[in-house]
């Protein structure tokens, strides 16, 4: 059995392939990995999140640390992932190891390694602990070092005070319905709202390994409970947190679901009108030009990177990044940490609604006005290795020369991660390849409901052909 980092670590089914065994093994490759750069004295955070065994998979990675004279830093108890990666940056260690499947269903479990910067591991560190893991021989530690428990939650709950204009939410007397969704951003969100003044709705705020029997995914679906609570109330606000607290999902006053795609939109103008110039934004190739055309309008370079966080995050550690997003559901933003925040994207969007005294809703209608509508979508097509073998072979052959989909000629093609196809109205397609499941994702963007369906409905042919 091969351990694989795919972009956020590796993950595996629990008590099948995710063994104590497995996490000892990953464990001692990472040791390996901190001594053959000598990275050994500086420490390491180890956190965890709600899911089965996870605070026993920490211990144990702990007590490996140790072993091999690593000052390990064990979180006191689960704790959200933007979190682990503050404490990073605050503590200055070498990096963290994190005992999480993030927003993955309640059997799976994994491990993510994020490095010195704060961020996820890049591509080539993730490699080099994969080589690691096919030699495990280690140096005879000349002494062991005790494990420390400690709490990382003060230190964040300030930092968030610096970043989000709390004062605002208190002027504005908000009434919100909060679902951490039995994850581990029970404590932060609700508890930074309630200093806020907000009057709090507080859904599933208890650790449960099994999350309800539904994924801990913030997305539509699942926010059937807390988009009901938000209408039932009359809340301004709902929103939300998956598994270990670095995604969102939001719930406008009406009960409407905003996607990804609008929250990024809505914080990108809210920034440039709120914070410090900066001289870019960063999203990833499958995210909205919405984010371009608020840009571009305020003299922003726009950076477009490929699928992934960790292209983001390497953005934002260069610095002069306003904001930086993916349409997952990930953000962060200038003067924090390089990896996704849940957590904060929640709270500007309180700050956002606090100021502006509107609905996200009227809000974006205004963007709309100005610059233009952008609506957009995903599909995933579960297709065999055989299928999606023969998929990609028929869309590359569409890359070659000026091809016509929906009897429009394709005005421009980017392959940086998969295949975008970008017509002359500045509508776009896009593919691409799962590269741990046997999923295509399809993704399109139009400035009319009609043309994103019709989109989506040729996508669909395509893979389907």
């Amino acid at each position: 059995m091969a351990i694989h980092f795919g972009t956020s670590g590796w993950r595996a089914i629990i008590a099948d392939e995710f063994t104590f065994v497995n996490v000892r093994k990953v464990a001692r490759a990472i040791v390996r990995y901190l001594y053959q750069h000598k990275l050994e004295k500086n420490g390491i955070i180890i956190g965890y999140d709600t899911r089965f065994l996870s605070r026993e998979f920490a211990q144990e990675c702990a007590q490996e640390f140790s072993q091999h004279a690593v000052k390990a830093l064990l979180t006191n108890r689960d704790c959200p992932t933007p979190v682990i990666a503050y404490q990073i940056l605050k503590q200055k260690t070498a990096g963290a190891v994190n005992i999480t499947a993030s927003h993955n269903p309640p059997e799976y479990s994994g491990i993510k390694f994020s490095p010195a910067y704060g961020g996820p591991a890049p591509l080539e560190v993730t490699q080099e602990i994969e080589k690691n893991l096919q030699d495990l021989v280690l140096p005879e530690p000349a002494k062991k070092t005790a494990v420390q428990v400690f709490d990382p939650r003060p230190a964040y709950l300030k930092k968030m005070g610096q970043l989000v204009d709390l004062q605002a939410i208190r002027r504005a007397r908000l009434k919100l319905g909060v679902d951490v969704l039995y994850g581990t951003g029970r404590g932060y969100l609700d508890q930074l709202l309630k200093q806020a003044g907000c009057r709090i709705s507080l859904l599933h705020d208890r650790v449960e390994p099994l999350f309800g029997g539904l994924p801990p995914e913030p997305a539509e679906a699942q926010l059937k409970q807390l988009r009901a609570v938000v209408k039932k109330e009359r809340l301004h606000l709902g929103l939300a947190l998956d598994g270990d607290a670095d995604r969102f999902g939001i719930v406008d006053r009406d009960g409407s679901y905003i996607g990804a795609n609008q929250v990024i939109s809505l914080l990108t103008e809210h920034l440039i009108r709120t914070r410090p110039r900066q001289k870019k934004v960063a999203r990833t190739l499958a995210t909205t030009h919405m984010i371009d055309a608020l840009a571009q309008r305020a003299g922003l370079k726009v950076v477009e990177t490929p699928v992934g966080f960790k292209f983001i995050g390497q953005e934002l550690a260069r610095g002069g990044c306003l904001i930086g997003g993916e349409e997952s559901g990930g953000l962060s933003i200038a003067g924090h940490v390089p990896e996704k925040d849940g957590i904060l994207a929640c709270l500007l969007i309180a700050e956002l609604v606090a100021i502006r005294k509107k609905s996200l809703g009227a809000i974006l209608k205004e963007l709309y006005k100005e610059v233009g509508p952008y609506f957009n979508q995903r599909e995933d097509f579960h297709l065999s290795a055989r299928e999606k073998e023969r998929f990609l072979q028929r869309i590359k052959l569409l890359t070659q020369g000026k091809p016509a989909l929906l009897g429009r000629t394709v005005a421009q093609f980017n392959g940086l991660d998969g295949y975008k196809f970008i017509f002359t109205d500045g509508s776009w397609l896009m593919f691409r390849s799962s590269g741990t499941e046997p999923i295509v994702r399809c993704y399109a963007e139009a400035s009319s409901k009609q043309r994103l369906k019709n989109l989506l409905e040729a996508g669909k042919k395509l893979v389907n052909s």
